[in-house]
């Protein structure tokens, strides 16, 4: 059995936000514009504080303040403490079993690959619910406000992570049928250079790559189209504006269907796939490997990717 925690030799707590952000930015001034409080009410928060432990936490020099040396040797010990709490709230709140299961993925990935297997997933688990987001802050996986995510990794993810890898990151050109036919016949490689492509933003070097791995030089002698997501040029393609380049399974209906074709047959297989990511830690939690085993059921051959792949892309 534990201890009993003496309490009694702690400072107010609530006071000690005060003097986190007085110490970080050397400011009471700042520490009230950050905390949302009034100068006065974050220097009355300091006094509490050293009047509860008998010492001084910071000097006046001119109009500034600084820290003293009890000050600078209280501080990292606040702060461990505030970012443990923290950690034990995001930890907690991962662990529980009646919030939504948070789910990050890119937009076409969302779109094109993930909605479709929603519902099935929902029906399959009904007392499960989702939220899905497609505006990460950044390109990694943000496993603060995310529990899995359905993304492209290019290198191994460290090993706080549990990776699934489902397929390849393969680039594949696609066109309306009647765009393939300007081509010709018995189209080649080069041939594409010759006709209006969409590239994506965050995907410059994509189309680079798909000629170099063809042995073909990259040099296009028709204006290009720049877009911010593959969804976009996606949408540009089954317009008959100009030839996409897909980097995953995201257009197999439409190949199915005939509304896109695969122009000539070459495809560049690039390092890495992609796949779901969650914390390691989190991979045995009931809701999250049910929708790990859902989602990584059932893909086909061709679809599966047995190699590791974060640097992560947008998509």
């Amino acid at each position: 059995m534990q201890h009993r925690i003496d309490l009694r030799k702690l400072p107010p707590l609530k006071s000690l936000k005060g003097f986190e952000a007085a110490t970080r930015h050397q400011s009471i001034r700042a520490a009230a514009d950050e905390l949302c409080l009034t100068h006065p009410a974050i220097s009355h928060q300091v006094q509490l504080i050293e009047e509860a432990l008998g010492i001084a936490l910071f000097a006046q020099e001119g109009r500034r303040i600084v820290s003293t040396e009890e000050g600078r040797v209280l501080y990292p010990y606040v702060r461990a403490a505030f970012e443990s709490l923290i950690e034990g709230v995001e930890a907690a709140h991962r662990h529980a079993t009646d919030k939504p299961l948070r789910v990050q993925a890119y937009v076409t990935a969302s779109i094109r690959w993930l909605a479709p297997r929603a519902p099935g997933f929902l029906k399959a688990h009904p007392h499960l619910r989702i939220t899905l987001n497609t505006c990460a802050p950044d390109w990694e996986f943000d496993d603060v406000h995310a529990d899995v995510g359905l993304v492209y990794c290019e290198t191994p993810p460290p090993p706080k992570y549990h990776w699934t890898p489902l397929f390849e990151y393969s680039l594949t050109p696609v066109c309306t049928p009647q765009r393939a036919v300007l081509l010709g016949a018995r189209p080649e490689p080069a041939d594409l250079a010759r006709q209006p492509l969409i590239l994506i933003h965050s995907e410059r070097l994509n189309w680079e790559t798909w000629f170099e791995s063809a042995g073909v030089p990259f040099t296009p002698t028709t204006p290009y189209v720049l877009v911010d997501t593959l969804a976009v040029a996606l949408e540009l393609a089954l317009a008959g504006e100009a030839i996409a380049l897909v980097n995953g399974p995201f257009v197999d209906r439409e190949l199915a269907s005939g509304q896109l074709v695969r122009p000539v047959s070459h495809t560049a297989v690039c390092p890495g796939a992609w796949g779901l990511i969650c914390r390691a830690e989190l991979k045995d939690s009931p809701r999250i490997r049910d929708f790990l085993d859902w989602m990584s059921a059932d893909l086909p051959p061709s679809m599966s990717a047995p190699r590791d792949g974060p640097r992560l892309r947008p998509l």
